[in-house]
C-alpha cells in the first residue's frame, strides 16, 4: 500500500471504579457451551471520555465507538487491508485531489433514521464546520492532526467540499493529494446520524475549567449504523453496556450484549479473567503470558505497530531548543538495555519514529549507540554540564508502548543521571493531570507512545507540526520540519513516496530529532479459552461482533 496516514492514539483512564461483581446476566466464561444471544464482558484499562468517535482520541473510547460506529471504509479484521463498509466502491480523480465513493444502499442508524449520500456530507461538513473550543486539537485532535484547519480559519484545510452526485454516491474534494480512502477507514470519521446530532445538539462543546464540557450526544446518544448500539454508562459502577443492532445491514453480531468493565488494575483485571467474571482484557502483564496458557487462557499477540518515545516541550525547558542537548539526551538513553530488561520480548529498540512495519519504515538508517562520554561532551560543548530537566511520567494506566510506567522512568533516570544530568521527577494519574498538563505545555520532557490505527508512514502529529503556530513556538525548525512532512505525505508516486520518507526519517533524526524514539513494543489480549472470534488488530481496534463462545 502506498504511503499512508496515522492518528496518534491516547488513552483516558479514570480513577479506582468498584470492582464488585458483574450483574447477573453476565455469564462466566467457564463451565460450559455458551450460546449465541449472551453477554461478552471485556474488562478495559480505563474509562472512556466520549463516544462521538469526531471528539474522541483516546484508546478506550474509541474502542467502544468502534463497536457503535462504522467508517465508509475499513480495515479487513487482523490486517492493514482496506475494504468496504458504508461505501462499496471509490475511485481516484484529478491527481488524488478527489475521491468517489458509492455508499451502501439499505444501511440504516440506530435511531431508524437512512444512511445515504445527503447523511455522508453532512458528516463531512460538520468535521469541516467546528466552531470555537471544538477548533482546538484538545477536543478534535484527529482533524486538527490529519486535515488541518476549520472553515472560517487562515490555517489550511485539507478538506474542501462534499458533493451529493445521488442518493448514493459522494465526491469528496481536496486541497493537495492525500491517501484519503485511508483515513475514511478511521473510527474518528466514522459516520453519524445527523437526526441525533441536531436533537442532542452534537457540536456544542464548550471549555470548563482546564478542559471541556460535552454535549449529550457524544455522553448519552451516539448513534451510528454499527453492528452494536449504545445502551448506557454507570459511571459509578465502572461500565459501559452495548446491545446487538437487531437490524444491522451485515452479519449480525453473535453476543446480544457487550459489557466494558473499568478495571484499571492489571492483577485485578487477570483475577477477574481467573475468577470467569470477565471474559478477556486488554494489556496483559508481559512476565504473565506464559502462565495465562498454562491455565487454559489466551493470548492474543499484537504486532509492535506503535512507538514509546520521550517528549519535549523546548518551550518550557529553553535548553531543549539546542540540538547539542537533545542528542545527548539520545545518547544518554541505553535503549537496548531498557528493551531486554524492562520490555515483553519481541520489543525492538527504535531507529526512527516509524515502526519497521511501517511502508516507509528506513532500513539503512543507523541507530544512536549508547555513549555516555558522547553525551557529556555534547552537554558542556551547548554550557548545559550540569543540566536539570523535569521528567514526567503517568499513573494509573498501562499502554500497550509502556505496560510499566514507573520501569521506563526509572531506566531513563538512571541513565541520565549517569551523564551528570538532575531529574527531577513529576508523576501524574494519566487522566488527572498527565495528559492534560502534557497539552498545555507543563512537561518540559515526558514519556509517552502512539499507536498506529492503519499502516502508516507519516509523522507529523507526533510534533505538532501540521499546526505551524505550535511547532515554532517549541522549535525554530517548525515551520521547515511541516513543510517536509506535508510535502512527502502529498507525493503520490509510490517510489517517490518510499525516497521522500527514508530522507524524511534520516532527517528527523540527525538534522531535528524533535523528541526521542524508544521502542516499538508487542501488546495483547488475553482471553478465555472457550472464546472465539475475537481477531486481534495490529492496531488495536478489534471489532466485537464476530465474538463467540464455544
Amino acid at each position: 500500500m502506498r504511503k499512508q496516514r496515522f492518528l496518534i492514539t491516547v488513552t483516558a483512564v479514570a480513577s479506582l471504579v468498584s470492582l464488585a461483581s458483574c450483574a447477573s446476566e453476565e455469564k462466566k466464561p467457564q463451565g460450559g457451551a455458551i450460546t449465541e444471544g449472551d453477554v461478552f464482558v471485556f474488562g478495559s484499562v480505563g474509562a472512556p471520555k466520549v463516544f462521538d468517535p469526531f471528539y474522541s482520541s483516546d484508546g478506550e473510547s474509541q474502542r467502544i465507538s468502534s463497536q457503535i460506529f462504522e467508517s465508509l471504509l475499513r480495515l479487513k479484521p487482523g490486517t492493514s487491508e482496506l475494504e468496504p463498509s458504508l461505501a462499496t466502491e471509490w475511485k481516484e480523480e484529478d491527481g488524488g485531489k478527489k475521491w468517489t465513493f458509492e455508499l451502501r444502499q439499505g444501511v440504516k442508524f440506530t435511531d431508524g433514521t437512512a444512511f445515504d449520500a445527503k447523511a455522508a456530507c453532512f458528516n463531512l461538513d460538520r468535521w469541516y464546520n467546528q466552531k470555537g473550543v471544538a477548533q482546538s486539537p484538545g477536543v478534535t485532535q484527529g482533524w486538527s492532526n490529519d486535515f488541518g484547519g476549520f472553515a472560517g480559519q487562515d490555517k489550511p484545510s485539507l478538506f474542501k467540499s462534499c458533493e451529493v452526485n445521488n442518493d448514493f454516491n459522494i465526491s469528496v474534494s481536496l486541497t493537495r493529494y492525500a491517501n484519503f480512502p485511508l483515513m475514511m477507514s478511521y473510527v474518528g470519521y466514522a459516520m453519524g446520524s445527523p437526526t441525533a446530532m441536531e436533537k442532542y445538539n452534537a457540536d456544542e462543546v464548550v471549555a470548563q475549567g482546564t478542559g471541556f464540557k460535552f454535549p449529550d450526544y457524544a455522553l448519552k446518544y451516539p448513534t451510528g449504523t454499527g453492528p452494536f448500539k449504545f445502551v448506557s454508562y454507570d459511571d459509578a459502577a465502572g461500565t459501559v453496556t452495548l446491545e446487538r443492532n437487531e437490524d444491522y445491514w451485515g452479519d449480525k453480531a453473535k453476543v446480544q450484549k457487550v459489557i466494558f468493565r473499568i478495571i484499571p488494575d492489571e492483577t485485578t483485571r487477570r483475577q477477574e479473567l481467573e475468577a470467569g467474571t470477565i471474559h478477556a482484557y486488554d494489556v496483559p502483564n508481559p512476565v504473565d503470558w506464559t502462565s495465562l496458557r498454562d491455565a487454559g487462557m489466551q493470548v492474543l499477540s499484537r504486532d509492535g505497530y506503535n512507538i514509546l518515545y520521550i517528549g519535549f516541550n523546548a518551550s518550557t525547558a529553553p535548553e531543549l531548543k539546542d540540538f547539542r542537548v537533545r542528542q545527548a539526551l539520545m545518547y544518554a538513553t541505553n535503549r537496548d538495555q531498557l528493551v531486554q530488561t524492562r520490555m515483553p520480548e519481541g520489543t525492538v529498540a527504535a531507529t526512527q519514529f516509524i515502526p519497521p512495519l511501517a511502508p516507509g519504515f528506513n532500513p539503512d538508517l543507523k541507530a544512536y549507540p549508547y555513549d555516555p562520554e558522547k553525551a557529556k561532551e555534547l552537554l558542556a560543548e551547548a554550557g548545559h554540564p550540569n543540566l536539570e530537566i523535569e521528567l514526567w511520567y503517568p499513573t494509573e494506566v498501562s499502554r500497550p508502548y509502556m505496560p510499566n510506567p514507573q520501569a521506563v522512568f526509572e531506566a531513563v533516570r538512571d541513565d541520565w543521571e549517569k551523564v551528570g544530568i538532575k531529574v527531577n521527577p513529576v508523576a501524574k494519574p494519566w487522566n488527572g493531570g498527565y495528559l492534560d498538563g502534557r497539552d498545555q505545555g507543563k512537561a518540559p520532557a515526558y514519556l509517552l507512545g502512539s499507536i498506529w490505527h492503519y499502516g502508516d508512514s507519516t509523522v507529523g502529529t507526533f510534533f505538532g507540526v501540521t499546526d505551524n503556530a505550535f511547532a515554532t513556538k517549541l522549535y525554530p525548525f517548525g515551520k521547515e520540519l511541516a513543510a517536509e512532512v506535508i510535502a512527502t505525505d502529498s507525493e503520490s508516486d509510490p517510489e517517490k513516496s518510499k525516497e521522500k520518507n527514508h530522507q524524511l526519517q534520516a532527517n528527523i533524526m540527525n538534522k531535528y530529532l524533535p523528541s526521542l524514539p524508544i521502542a516499538h513494543v508487542p501488546s495483547a489480549m488475553a482471553a478465555a479459552g472457550n472464546v472465539k472470534g475475537l481477531v486481534p488488530s495490529p492496531f488495536g481496534n478489534e471489532i466485537y461482533s464476530s465474538v463467540f463462545f464455544e
